[in-house]
């Protein structure tokens, strides 16, 4: 019996030392393999699935950021990116988020060191032992924050899945070693990806709340930490139903670990999704859209011109870069309701009512049918329906059918988005009927712009009327002309010229002679002051017959006109195709004293980590005498008080000192106005599309008429908000010498009291 004892005992022994055996082998090759992947033996390449990240590489993980665009007064414009990424800090949390995260993916985050030895055993006991397959599979958060940084590579085998098991537990342990839990936290939610185009908790707190992740409430954050097991499947915004059940098990983990009361989940689990602000971010939605798009493409020529510490060209979809802008916030809004308030409410219905029934509309009425015809070709050769169709391999009988097919789609209106049945050639001449526009407005003394609205909705009119359009400029050029006269010194604004028509003789042996828009004073001796007031042609051909076209174009150009302009006489009447961004820099000449200071749009850029790597600042020269450029600040006056602008005392009752010059070409094709005061210059134009799109009667289609209310309504606004700090009061300095004696005849040099401008609700009109 004993020996048999001795035979069992013995060959348990045998079966206890095999055992240890086995487990020290195991342990020794775990920890060989340990080693081995802890030094990347295996890979040597970021590429290999067994490589071992370096602590740079944790330090600096291979991340797309987005480059963020910064109004002057911190409002965040928009992004540019492949993912819309924006990395945090931790302070820049609430403490909601971190709980809500903690409660709900690793409740011991703060007791182990990136690994959780007592979770994994609970894991393997309920999957293997249990049969329970939703008891997780206890990653901490650290684990996770390793499988971001560096994804794994799809579908991999069971033996490539051990090693990155095993490397995702190193690379923790590493990152637990390397950095703080608060700083885990935060690198863990700047890596996660939240759906609707929305990387990392910032781009999330914004594309859903429209929030900074520090001011997200309880039940936000729950949303938000509850998308994370499936942003699509649990999105407030795709299924509501399904977001709502998941935040409340985030609030219900919240409770139980003592995070918020149990009334605090009674009350939160019952609370609706509110989604009012919810939009994704992209760059057909936001402030400043026209200016982004501008931005976006001056960024990219100068990241192939600046490059990083380790030589590569910077890249403003992945590096995270930060542009700071000169635009503020208020004033670009301000500017884009001007926009639409006037535009949307008062000048596209006259627009539509005015050409109601009539045939051809809303073409000129001396277009041939071929001529139509020819413009509407060339609008759809211009879409992207039209190149895709060609990149598809459609023929042009092909694509001519698919324009006439009529099919659903979205299309732009002032009330709202629309959706509708119509053909392609359809919606291009329903979009023919709107009328475009540019607005920029300027800091006087700084260069910087303020406000910059490139035309109605970026979405649906991708075309900038800032920078990318020029059209002609009409009456707006006629103050270059006046500067030279005034420069010159042989007039002076209350200098008498006649008002009869003037001829010039053309190198085709013809003539050509202006006419006035009108006939008041015809024949009679006028002031300067009142000719440029009212417009007058007649004047205008007078002083161009005086000096010559390259004597005008000369001085335009040390005024900061860049276009070309031809040396012919009819630019004295505004034949000359200019951008809107070039004449807002010109007539703040005026502004500031005969100094062209060049209208900027950037003051700096930073790289991701706040290290300024360029700053910009306006290029100036001195263009004319700052005797003349009172003088013709005191001409433009005229304009405002008793000439062609004269609305703006009349109807927008703007009392502060304001000069500013209407223009409008053949045909009511453009309408322009230039407003200048002490600290502000702003320009507008409206027009059509093309210039065979215009109103009929010049009652309507006058600068006066199409721009000069949008620059009324924006000023209002801007004088309104006592924040901005441009007071009405400001009057334009009076130079000290060099100025005629004579130069007041319209009386516009005494400051003007603006204190009925205002009421206790805001601004009246």
């Amino acid at each position: 019996m004993n020996n048999k004892l001795l035979e069992i005992n013995n060959k348990y022994r045998k079966y206890i030392r095999r055992f240890w055996i086995t487990y020290a082998v195991f342990c020794g090759v775990l920890l060989s393999l340990f080693i081995i992947i802890s030094y990347g033996i295996f890979g040597s390449t970021p590429t290999s699935t067994f490589f071992m990240p370096t602590f740079e590489e944790l330090e600096n993980p291979k991340t797309n950021l987005a480059t963020e665009v910064y109004s002057a007064d911190q409002v965040l414009l928009g992004k540019y990116y492949y993912e819309n990424r924006s990395n945090i800090h931790f302070s820049d949390l609430a403490p909601s988020v971190v709980n809500a995260l903690v409660a709900t993916e690793d409740e011991r985050f703060f007791d182990h060191s990136g690994i959780d030895v007592r979770s994994i055993f609970r894991v393997l006991m309920k999957n293997l032992l249990g049969g329970d397959r939703g008891a997780g599979g206890g990653s901490t958060i650290t684990q996770q924050l390793a499988k971001n940084l560096f994804p794994r590579e799809p579908n991999p085998s069971v033996f490539k899945m051990v090693f990155i098991k095993l490397k995702e537990w190193i690379t923790a342990i590493k990152l637990e070693h390397n950095y703080t839990k608060e700083e885990i936290l935060a690198m863990y939610l700047n890596t996660v990806d939240f759906g609707s185009q929305s990387f990392g908790i910032k781009s999330a707190a914004k594309t859903f709340f429209n929030k900074t992740p520090d001011k997200l409430s309880i039940e936000e954050s729950a949303m938000l930490i509850g998308m994370l097991k499936a942003p699509t499947f649990y999105s407030p915004a795709r299924n509501p139903d399904n977001a709502l059940k998941r935040r409340e098990v985030v609030l219900f983990q919240m409770a139980k670990y003592g995070y918020i009361t149990q009334v605090q989940y009674n009350k939160l689990k019952n609370s609706p999704l509110n989604m009012n602000e919810y939009h994704i971010q992209d760059q057909n939605t936001g402030l400043a859209t026209y200016l982004r798009e501008y931005l976006r493409m001056y960024l990219n020529d100068w990241c192939t011109k600046n490059t990083k510490p380790d030589g590569t060209a910077y890249n403003i979809y992945k590096d995270g870069l930060r542009i700071y802008t000169t635009i503020n916030s208020k004033m670009q809004k301000y500017a884009e309701d001007a926009v639409t308030e006037y535009l949307g409410t008062s000048l596209q219905p006259e627009f539509y009512k005015h050409w109601k029934g009539v045939k051809g509309a809303p073409f000129d009425w001396s277009l041939t049918k071929k001529e139509k015809d020819n413009i509407m070709e060339r609008a759809m050769k211009l879409s992207d329906r039209y190149s895709m169709l060609v990149q598809l391999g459609f023929n042009e009988s092909q694509i001519t059918k698919s324009f006439n097919t009529p099919v659903k789609m979205t299309i732009f209106s002032y009330k709202g988005e629309k959706d509708t049945i119509m053909t392609p050639m359809d919606s291009i001449l329903y979009y023919k009927y709107f009328l475009r526009t540019g607005f920029m407005s300027m800091e006087t003394q700084t260069g910087y712009v303020r406000a910059y609205v490139g035309d109605i909705n970026y979405k649906y009119f991708k075309y900038d009327h800032v920078t990318m359009s020029k059209r002609q400029v009409g009456s707006t050029f006629k103050p270059f002309l006046y500067t030279l006269v005034m420069q010159e010194g042989e007039f002076t604004p209350c200098s008498e010229v006649p008002n009869i028509p003037v001829s010039f003789d053309m190198p085709d042996g013809t003539k050509w002679e202006p006419k006035n828009a009108g006939d008041a004073k015809e024949g009679e001796m006028v002031s300067l002051s009142w000719a440029l007031a009212n417009s007058v042609n007649n004047v205008s051909a007078f002083l161009m017959k005086r000096y010559s076209p390259q004597a005008v174009i000369k001085i335009a150009k040390k005024m900061g006109i860049t276009s070309n302009i031809e040396p012919v006489y009819s630019i004295c009447l505004g034949t000359p195709e200019i951008s809107l961004y070039e004449m807002v820099g010109a007539m703040n000449t005026f502004a500031n004293k005969g100094l062209y200071i060049e209208p900027i749009f950037i003051t700096r850029i930073e790289d991701k980590n706040g290290n300024i790597l360029e700053t910009f600042k306006p290029k100036t020269n001195e263009a004319i005498s700052e005797a003349t450029a009172y003088l013709m600040i005191n001409l433009m006056r005229g304009v405002v008080e008793s000439g062609t602008g004269n609305r703006i005392r009349s109807i927008y009752k703007l009392m502060n000192p304001i000069a500013g010059k209407t223009g409008t070409t053949q045909n009511n094709s453009d309408g322009w106005f230039m407003g200048i005061t002490p600290n502000l210059v702003s320009g507008v134009w409206v027009g059509g599309e093309d210039r065979s799109i215009h109103f009929r009667s010049t009652l309507l289609g006058q600068g006066a008429n199409m721009s000069l209310p949008i620059w009324a309504i924006y000023m209002l606004k801007v004088y309104a908000d006592k924040s901005l700090g441009y007071s009405p009061n400001a009057d334009f300095d009076r130079p000290r010498k060099g100025l005629p004696a004579d130069f007041n005849c319209g009386n516009y040099d005494s400051k003007v009291k603006p204190d009925d401008i205002f009421n206790n609700d805001g601004y009246n009109m």
